[in-house]
């Protein structure tokens, strides 16, 4: 595949940007940034990071982080725009209402879910906000594309968003209309959703659980990984400079900046497989309170150039314009 043009917030050297775009709607771990427990039990000193949360208005603010989230706002250069939204969270409501107004996103056409975790999906009740009106539920449904796994899960949960018809005597509620659709946990198994391909990426989250990561794009080959403790051989292959084809994006998990977890990536495997995969770009995600942008942006560029790779920690409400 060829390289795309990809630029930041549309700064594309005086030029028109490429059609679509990537917006990042969320960058934190499941508990988001401000860690809430060290605003009710501060620590001495305060935490630097969730103090500034509060003290610096969020949408200036690339401390401020909600639940990982990916929008794709995707256009083959015709005028149409399809938005292709990775993942629902808890924080969901809160990046509609800060992101989507400022970059005057409509709504979402179709739904991709990585696994079935709470900030995954609890935001999934919200999606009917960015659907048409209809107190009788009289819209086409969205449609969303789930690992059987996670349908199992959310069938539990939510159970009113699956159901199919009403039972006998029941009332309609006004509900978000959603379309399932089951894909499979295989790098050989693509789908589309709105027009754009996807591969799903199988990854362990915990050495229990497989995570999707995806990949997308032909004019620019982007993979979006979010929840990830190790890579599959057969995964790593699939994204790998040394397999079948240099990434121009990847888009990696980050929990910690020191040590390990059992089930994401901390920053030293998250540098490591960088390395490893040899994207032409890397953008960090799913970051707790431990970072601070600014402060570890600096050190990673300082990497970056000694690795020949470039590689940042992205923030909520980034905006990236690239030919896919």
């Amino acid at each position: 595949m060829e390289s795309g043009n990809l630029s930041e917030n549309g700064n594309n050297g005086g030029s028109p940007p490429p059609p679509s775009s990537l917006i990042f709607l969320g960058t934190g771990c499941s508990s988001a940034v401000p860690n809430a427990g060290c605003l009710i039990q501060p620590s001495d000193p305060p935490c630097e990071v969730c103090s500034q949360s509060l003290s610096v208005p969020p949408e200036q603010n690339p401390n401020y982080r909600g639940n990982t989230s990916l929008l794709i706002d995707y256009s083959q250069g015709d005028g149409l725009h399809n938005y292709i939204l990775i993942d629902v969270g808890k924080t969901f409501r809160e990046q509609v209402l800060r992101w989507f107004t400022l970059h005057k996103i409509p709504r979402v056409d179709s739904i991709i879910l990585t696994h079935e975790h709470a900030d995954a999906i609890l935001g999934l009740d919200d999606i009917r906000v960015v659907q048409p009106f209809s107190p009788t539920n009289d819209i086409d449904p969205t449609p969303i594309y789930v690992s059987q796994h996670s349908m199992d899960s959310i069938m539990d949960k939510f159970p009113y968003l699956v159901q199919k018809k009403l039972k006998e005597g029941q009332e309609v509620r006004r509900v978000a209309q959603l379309d399932w659709k089951i894909i499979e946990c295989d790098c050989e198994k693509p789908f589309l959703s709105s027009g754009l391909e996807f591969l799903p990426l199988p990854v362990m989250h915990g050495e229990d659980y497989v995570s999707l990561g995806f990949l997308f794009g032909q004019k620019s080959r982007v993979a979006y990984i979010s929840d990830v403790s190790r890579f599959p051989a057969s995964t790593e292959y699939v994204i790998s400079k040394s397999g079948a084809g240099q990434l121009d994006l990847l888009i990696l998990d980050t929990l910690y900046k020191e040590g390990s977890h059992n089930t994401h990536f901390c920053f030293p495997q998250t540098l490591d497989a960088v390395k490893r995969i040899c994207p032409k770009r890397a953008l960090l995600i799913g970051m707790t309170h431990e970072f601070d942008h600014h402060k570890d942006n600096e050190a990673l560029a300082e990497w970056s150039s000694r690795e020949g790779i470039p590689v940042q920690l992205a923030h909520d409400g980034l905006r990236i314009f690239m030919d896919l």
